[in-house]
């Protein structure tokens, strides 16, 4: 009867250890369970821009850029893509201009025609990269005015693109690059105009950049961004011009966007004084005018 009863005692206590597990775990469950908080678009497209995605931090920041009205991190947005087609530009206008060399100079004819090809296929990636960056400087400011002050939110990319593309010396006297030397060209190509882009978006060089964007963001003066804005907007009007691309219509349009952006720069300057970015916004006026005499 005494074991009958202590057995029965243990049981009891088993069960009632087990009812406690039991309601210890179904508490804790939806602790457990609880969704981790989504990083919000812009904050992967800052990631992605670190590690050297510079694609996917243009799809990350394409509904943010063209939001109506505009959301939380719109302006970041289309200061951030202003500064990666700006280095896109440069890339592919560095590129085409070697293998335009490269074609010229080179001896045997299937380097003269591969060349050809290469320096056709850039020089439409630098027309494209002139279009998207004249859409986003008029979504920056759309009727000549600008902020006081931007934002540009971003760390400089971990890694950087080379002060100079040594392999292009031997493009333009016509020697060849197999095709993985192309590819990992144009890649080292892509990661110089993107930290020559960040240089000139801070008034700078890659140093000054790397230090302005080492807290992960930095304000641009208006003005000076807005001048920034105008410089790569000639460029990119150039590659239209009877040299290059030959499209009277865009060489225009890039022209105009050019000049609402100078007129931005030159509206802020007047209520802030500035002798040196005076003085260039008055030879980019004449840049844009010989420009145009070049259609």
């Amino acid at each position: 009867m005494v074991a009958s009863r202590c057995a029965f005692l243990q049981s009891l206590r088993w069960f009632g250890l087990i009812a406690f597990a039991a309601v210890a775990l179904v508490s804790c469950g939806p602790i457990a369970n609880k969704p981790a908080v989504q990083a919000s678009a812009y904050d992967r497209a800052k990631d992605a821009f670190k590690n050297g995605e510079f694609a996917r931090a243009l799809d990350l920041t394409d509904k943010l850029a063209t939001a109506t009205p505009p959301a939380d991190g719109t302006d970041r947005a289309r200061v951030l893509r202003a500064v990666i087609y700006t280095g896109e530009l440069k890339c592919a206008g560095e590129l085409a201009e070697a293998y335009s060399k490269g074609a010229d100079n080179a001896k045997s004819p299937r380097f003269r025609s591969e060349y050809q090809r290469l320096h056709h296929d850039n020089l439409q990636a630098a027309a494209q990269a002139a279009l998207n960056l004249a859409e986003t400087a008029h979504q920056i400011a759309p009727v000549g005015v600008m902020a006081n002050e931007l934002t540009l939110d971003a760390s400089y990319p971990t890694t950087e693109g080379p002060p100079e593309l040594k392999e292009l010396a031997l493009v333009e006297e016509g020697g060849w690059l197999e095709p993985d030397q192309q590819e990992s060209t144009s890649a080292d190509a892509l990661r110089k105009g993107i930290d020559d882009a960040l240089a000139d978006a801070v008034s700078g060089d890659r140093a000054k950049a790397r230090q302005a964007l080492a807290g992960g963001s930095t304000q641009l003066d208006g003005a000076a961004f807005a001048i920034f804005l105008t410089k790569e907007l000639a460029d990119g009007a150039s590659v239209f011009d009877r040299h290059h691309a030959r499209d009277p219509q865009k060489l225009i349009t890039l022209c105009d966007e050019g000049e609402l952006s100078l007129k931005a720069a030159e509206a802020l300057l007047k209520d802030t004084p500035n002798k040196e970015e005076q003085r260039e916004a008055k030879k980019l006026q004449e840049k844009f005018t010989a420009i145009r005499k070049n259609r």
